[in-house]
């Protein structure tokens, strides 16, 4: 049985991809006033992200491809730059993919091996023309990355994140 509450805790962030993530640096650091909280490349992904938190407290994540067959390059040469996709964090990754399943929502990439990150998404076509991710987390997400996790050294491609989504510096 699915409990009524789907166990929506925020939405987390707005990831907004463009090709060279510097664009996003300019915007939402430098006019914007967004404090830098963590960044670095997933290799697995072929991605770099860098996270900013707006004076207002909401977060935008900016996602660019460091490889051309990753998924955020088709997406660039389908759409150009733009929203990706909105984080929503539950309580529950399980309930909230049961409860998006019963009601005919398309999930897909179903990843929960890593109890520090599980996570899904509902479709585009599906999701109201928004691709969603769906995660539960037992990290804080809201904190700054150690002090010599930079924006200079993510846009380096000095930082990568680890299995446990841990952002360090390349060794």
């Amino acid at each position: 049985m699915i409990p009524e509450d789907i166990g929506l805790l925020r939405l987390d962030h707005v990831a907004i991809a463009v090709a060279d993530p510097r664009e996003g640096v300019a915007l939402y650091r430098d006019v914007l006033g967004g404090r830098f909280l963590f960044g670095g490349d997933s290799d697995e992904q072929g991605i770099r992200v860098l996270q900013f938190a707006l004076p207002d407290g909401s977060k935008v994540e900016i996602v660019s491809p460091t490889r051309p067959d990753a998924g955020v390059a088709r997406f660039l040469e389908r759409r150009g730059p733009g929203v990706h996709h909105l984080t929503l964090v539950f309580a529950d990754v399980e309930v909230a993919l049961a409860r998006l399943a019963e009601h005919g929502y398309e999930v897909v990439d179903v990843d929960l091996r890593r109890p520090v990150w599980r996570e899904a998404y509902v479709r585009p076509r599906s999701g109201l023309g928004v691709l969603l991710q769906v995660v539960d987390s037992t990290l804080r997400w809201d904190v700054p990355a150690a002090p010599e996790i930079t924006v200079e050294r993510v846009l380096a491609g000095d930082v990568v994140f680890t299995a446990d989504e841990e952002a360090v510096l390349r060794s």
